[in-house]
């Protein structure tokens, strides 16, 4: 990555930031509880809806389990079912500045060379 897309990169961040009032501070803050709430998903299905284990069974949960599926095979967490988490990589297919000049420079920022 050039150091030039990066600065362009971080001006436009911080000028959105700006835009929409939000701080470094409120920033650090979410991605904190997104990481606390990450920790805390003990089963997860394959589109993606998870459960902490506590409370009552999901309704996506309880029809994979009538349909016989264990408990186990959703586990996260070193169980068998578990889906790996790509090292280090960013998904931009589900981005919402798909096709824009944005997105264009953040895929060259997560590509290696």
């Amino acid at each position: 990555m050039d150091e030039r897309k990066r600065d362009s990169m971080v001006a436009y961040l911080r000028r959105r930031m700006a835009e929409f009032g939000i701080e470094p501070d409120d920033l650090a803050e979410s991605i904190g509880r997104d990481q606390r709430r990450q920790n805390e998903i003990r089963y997860r299905n394959a589109a993606g809806e998870t459960w902490d284990g506590r409370g009552e069974i999901p309704q996506w949960l309880q029809q994979a389990m009538s349909a016989g599926q264990s408990l186990e095979h959703f586990a996260v967490n070193g169980v068998p079912g578990q889906q790996p988490r790509k090292p280090g990589g960013v998904d931009w297919r589900s981005d919402p500045f798909a096709g824009t000049r944005l997105a264009a420079d953040m895929q060259s920022l997560a590509s290696p060379g």
